[in-house]
């Protein structure tokens, strides 16, 4: 029906429940579901070479769906950022479902499997969406499941709490993104993404594209955490599970990111010299934010959380700068940052989930304690502190130098100013997890369980393989950039 990607994750999603109900009637409904749900996701990574070789190969767009790509016709359109997207997805959400089998191991965890992989499933159906009607329905799909998976754990209210405030923000995003797709219809008489830039040319200098650059400006950076529509981004990290926390953070704030890549660089891209300098406030806006509010924060998941704003801030300035050298750096970020914030959200939940506080404070030396969970924090801290010879260094000073020699040196100035605060929170959690006496709290804890390990292992080894061979993964993420800017 969509392609077999899309079909196959769909048909999961709905199976999933039934599998519940099998694992049920035999007493392990639990293992069932969590082994059917992996393997799922194993199998939808595989799909991707297998289907989708051409466009891996020659950045092609293969074009499928149900009327026709013209103006009129609703689509599907995957071309190598798609792919890019989508590969990071789903390793992502691999690598959280394998945690939250010891994470739950006490919960019915069927609607959780199924929520998480319809969430997953509806990113994928965004970043393949040739129009906007398209992408939109996929969109509220995937803010439905990210509802409810903040306030899965329902018992408490703080989760509660944040998922509400997270649903009344972006439901007012959404709506601010409706009434602009509206308005380009009207202007234009076509939501297909790739007509809407030579339709918008016609109405140059009309002052309602204002509006609406305004209006999806909003919308799309709201679900990326930019400032100051983040107010909902560290409350939500804060209050979900640790392994939905790591899939908010690590992908789901990138199809935000995503949205802004489409949305400029391909319907307004003739509008360039409008939005380009007050997307790069924005994103200095955001950085500065987020780290000097992560300087402050005691609870290892409020910091994370606000970190994660911070390189939203990053990604934000590289799109901004809007050269391939930018954009190549800011999606070789959403991966690196994809897969070090994962990291340390899982660590984090491995440390909550062995001693039961979130306080820097009362976890204090606990890498003594679980030596091996503590070890990979440290190295996900590092990267993110942007130390040489792992993952994120790379992607930020490919931002810096396109930003340079783009005319924009403050900018990057500014950003070099805010990976020293970022180092320096990093320090101090490395000071306070593996330098600082054991508190009576951390000395009770035991080194997580195999299952948590498992992603904790793939993800700090990735992180490495990427610093000390960055080549392929750069490549990919530049491949990505020209489909971006359909060069």
């Amino acid at each position: 029906m969509f392609t077999p990607l899309l079909d196959t994750l769909i048909f999961f999603v709905l199976t999933t429940p039934l599998m519940g109900l099998v694992g049920g009637r035999i007493k392990h409904e639990k293992r069932i579901v969590e082994v059917y749900v992996i393997s799922a996701l194993i199998f939808s990574l595989v799909l991707i070479p297998l289907f989708y070789s051409e466009v891996l190969k020659e950045g092609s767009t293969l074009i499928v769906g149900w009327g026709s790509p013209q103006p009129e016709g609703a689509f599907l359109e995957i071309d190598t950022l798609s792919i890019f997207m989508a590969v990071i997805y789903l390793t992502i959400g691999l690598m959280a479902s394998i945690f939250s089998t010891r994470e739950f191991e006490r919960e019915d965890t069927t609607g959780y499997y199924t929520i998480l992989l319809g969430m997953i499933a509806a990113m994928i159906g965004i970043v393949f969406s040739g129009d906007l009607f398209t992408l939109f329905i996929f969109w509220e799909a995937m803010c439905i499941c990210s509802y409810a998976l903040v306030a899965f754990k329902r018992e408490r209210w703080e989760s509660i709490e944040a998922s509400y405030k997270y649903l009344i923000m972006s439901s007012a995003g959404s709506i601010t993104m409706l009434f602009a797709f509206s308005f380009l219809y009207g202007l234009t008489g076509t939501l297909n993404i790739s007509y809407l830039s030579v339709g918008l040319a016609r109405t140059e200098g009309n002052p309602i594209m204002l509006v609406v650059l305004i209006m999806l400006l909003i919308g799309f950076g709201l679900q990326a955490g930019m400032f100051p529509f983040h107010t909902w981004l560290p409350d939500a990290h804060m209050a979900a599970p640790s392994s939905v926390s790591a899939v908010l953070s690590g992908v789901m704030v990138k199809v935000g990111a995503y949205g802004l890549i489409k949305v400029l660089l391909t319907i307004f891209a003739p509008m360039y010299e409008s939005w380009r300098v007050t997307l790069a406030v924005f994103a200095v806006s955001t950085m500065f934010v987020g780290n000097l509010s992560a300087l402050l924060q005691d609870d290892v998941k409020r910091l994370l959380a606000f970190s994660t704003i911070a390189n939203t801030g990053y990604i934000l300035l590289g799109i901004a700068t809007g050269s391939q050298r930018a954009l190549t750096g800011s999606l070789f970020h959403v991966m690196n940052h994809a897969v070090v914030k994962a990291l340390l959200f899982l660590c984090a939940g491995a440390f909550i989930h062995k001693t039961g506080t979130r306080s820097l404070k009362e976890l204090a030396g606990i890498r003594r304690s679980m030596p091996i969970t503590g070890t990979l924090f440290i190295i996900g801290t590092l990267s993110l502190a942007s130390i040489p010879a792992l993952n994120l260094f790379w992607s930020e000073i490919s931002i810096i130098t396109a930003g340079l020699e783009a005319g924009m040196p403050i900018f990057s100035l500014l950003m070099v100013v805010n990976l020293v605060f970022s180092a320096v929170y990093c320090l101090r959690m490395i000071q306070t997890l593996a330098v600082k006496k054991e508190t009576p709290t951390s000395k009770k804890a035991e080194e997580a369980s195999l299952p948590m390990l498992i992603p904790i292992l793939a993800l700090g080894l990735l992180s490495i393989l990427i610093g000390v061979y960055p080549s392929p993964f750069q490549t990919f993420a530049e491949e990505a950039a020209k489909a971006a800017l359909k060069q």
